[in-house]
């Protein structure tokens, strides 16, 4: 090739060099926006898969599907913390009774409140106690013959407690209500069998 008077090849390569960096920033940028939208159009994702495969949730992102994860990371000031704590809940001589050998618990703080969700595995009777003591506790109980779910509110809280065939799910909401979000950690725990 011919040199074209009035260039510069070090300022070519720098500019080159900078348009790649931006294209590179915008690819890494975009890329939490196309898995959330993917989870919106579709209703599989890990969640789907990991409860496909084996015995519920092994960690706390397994345990949100794809839609519920975006709504949940992308409120102010989210942040999730991971342990093996014991269920937070007001009934805790009923959680002592049936002492529930915790999986995981998934902690969220936002700027709006907090949620604490804990997967665990107990007797398969607990679905049955469940019923018959937390009505005492303010707790009013469903049964949908595989799992019965026992909930109670009060001002800003909102505490859920389902157990059946062996699995347990709490979840202690303090000001901050996703939509649906019992039901669809619930269905994420209680795989269908």
């Amino acid at each position: 090739m011919s040199r074209i008077g009035g260039r510069n090849v070090v300022f070519a390569w720098v500019v080159g060099v900078v348009c790649i960096a931006v294209v590179g920033t915008l690819a890494v940028l975009t890329l939490p926006l196309v898995t959330t939208g993917m989870g919106l159009l579709g209703g599989s994702g890990p969640a789907a898969e990991a409860t496909a495969e084996g015995d519920g949730p092994d960690q706390c992102r397994d345990l949100y599907p794809e839609a519920l994860w975006g709504a949940l990371q992308y409120t102010p000031g989210a942040e999730l913390a991971a342990s093996t704590d014991a269920p937070a809940t007001t009934a805790g001589a009923f959680v002592d009774a049936l002492a529930p050998t915790v999986r995981f618990t998934c902690t969220w703080s936002s700027d709006i409140g907090s949620i604490a969700t804990t997967v665990a595995e107990v007797g398969t009777d607990a679905g049955s106690i469940a019923a018959s003591a937390l009505p005492g506790q303010g707790f009013s109980c469903s049964d949908d013959g595989q799992r019965v779910l026992c909930t109670r509110a009060d001002g800003d809280l909102i505490e859920t407690i389902e157990a059946g065939g062996g699995h347990w799910v709490s979840t202690f909401q303090t000001a901050w209500h996703p939509e649906g979000y019992a039901r669809r950690v619930g269905n994420a725990v209680f795989v269908a069998e």
